[in-house]
C-alpha cells in the first residue's frame, strides 16, 4: 500500500509540470557514454516516448563521435582531430554519414518505435532542414557550422504526432554534406522552434562551482553568470563547447537549457517533472 501511495504522490507532483509543458517542444540531445550503454539508451528512449504520451513534443538530436572513430579504425583509417574538431575529408565524411544517419539514427528510431512512439529519422538534407557552411579552417575539410535551420519539416512531423530524430549532418548551398557538432545542431534546432527547453544529456551531473568538488553542483544559473564563469576559467575544458551551445540556444529564444547526467536512471523525467530536478538549469 505504501508503495502505491508513493507512486500516486509522484504523479501528483508531476501534474503541474505535465500541464505546463503540454503541447510544448522540448529538444533532447544525447551522446557520449549515454550512447555506449544499451540499458541507458533504452531508458532514455522510454522517457522520450512517455513525454510524447503526456502531450509534450520531444525532438531528439544525437551525436556519435566514438562510433565514428571505431568504424574508421575498423576500416584502417586513423581518426584525426584539430582543436576538438574531427578532420573530415571525403572518405571520412562518407563514414560520418553512414554511422550517424545510417546506423545510430535508425537504432534510436527503432527503439522509440518499439516502446510505442512514432519516430522518424532525418538529417540536414531532408526537407532542407539544416543549411550549413564550412568552417574557415581549411585543414578541417568538410566540417561545418549551421547557417540556418528550416523548422517546417519538424513542425509537420510534430503536428502528426511523430518524434523527429536528427543526425547532425548539414548540407551546404552546393549540396555537399558537412559534419557538424551535435551540440550546436541541437541549439540551433531548439532556437528555430523557440523550444520550451533544450536538455543536454551528458556524462556529468551538470555545471560545478568548483570542478574539483563533485558536491558543488549548481542547480540554477543565469546566462550572465555563465559568461562570468567562462571568463574566470571555471568551466571545465570538456564542458566549454556545451556551455557555448547553451548560450546560443538561450540567445535564440529557448526558455531554459538543462545539463544533466544521462547515466542517472530516468534523468529526463526527474529533471522535467519534479520540483528539484537533478542537474543544472540555465536561464536567460
Amino acid at each position: 500500500m505504501e508503495k502505491a501511495i508513493k507512486r500516486a504522490q509522484i504523479l501528483i507532483e508531476a501534474l503541474p509540470y505535465i500541464r505546463e509543458f503540454f503541447g510544448k517542444t522540448i529538444v533532447v540531445k544525447f551522446g557520449g557514454q549515454a550512447m555506449d550503454e544499451e540499458n541507458t539508451v533504452q531508458r532514455i528512449t522510454e522517457d522520450i516516448v512517455l513525454m510524447r504520451y503526456v502531450g509534450i513534443k520531444p525532438i531528439v538530436v544525437h551525436g556519435g563521435g566514438k562510433a565514428i572513430s571505431q568504424m574508421m579504425q575498423r576500416l584502417g583509417i586513423k581518426p584525426q582531430f584539430l582543436e576538438g574538431n574531427r578532420i573530415t575529408d571525403e572518405p571520412t565524411m562518407e563514414i560520418v554519414e553512414m554511422v550517424l544517419a545510417g546506423k545510430i539514427n535508425k537504432e534510436i528510431v527503432g527503439l522509440i518505435n518499439r516502446y510505442g512512439g512514432k519516430a522518424v529519422g532525418v538529417e540536414g538534407k531532408d526537407g532542407k532542414l539544416i543549411f550549413a557552411k564550412r568552417l574557415p579552417e581549411k585543414k578541417l575539410g568538410l566540417v561545418g557550422e549551421v547557417e540556418r535551420v528550416n523548422p517546417e519539416l519538424l513542425e509537420v512531423l510534430e503536428k502528426e504526432g511523430f518524434i523527429p530524430v536528427i543526425a547532425p549532418v548539414g548540407v551546404d548551398r552546393g549540396g555537399k554534406n558537412l559534419n557538424i557538432n551535435a551540440d550546436i545542431v541541437a541549439a540551433e534546432v531548439a532556437g528555430s522552434l523557440r523550444a520550451e527547453k533544450l536538455i543536454f544529456l551528458t556524462d556529468v551531473e551538470g555545471i560545478l562551482e568548483d570542478p574539483s568538488r563533485p558536491d558543488s553542483l549548481i542547480s540554477t544559473i543565469t546566462l550572465h553568470d555563465i559568461n562570468l564563469m567562462l571568463q574566470e576559467g571555471k568551466i571545465q575544458r570538456g564542458m566549454i563547447a556545451k556551455v557555448k551551445a547553451c548560450q546560443r540556444a538561450l540567445e535564440k529564444g529557448v526558455k531554459k537549457v538543462h545539463i544533466i547526467s544521462g547515466k542517472i536512471p530516468r534523468s529526463l523525467l526527474l529533471e522535467i517533472f519534479t520540483d528539484k530536478g537533478i542537474g543544472t538549469q540555465i536561464i536567460p
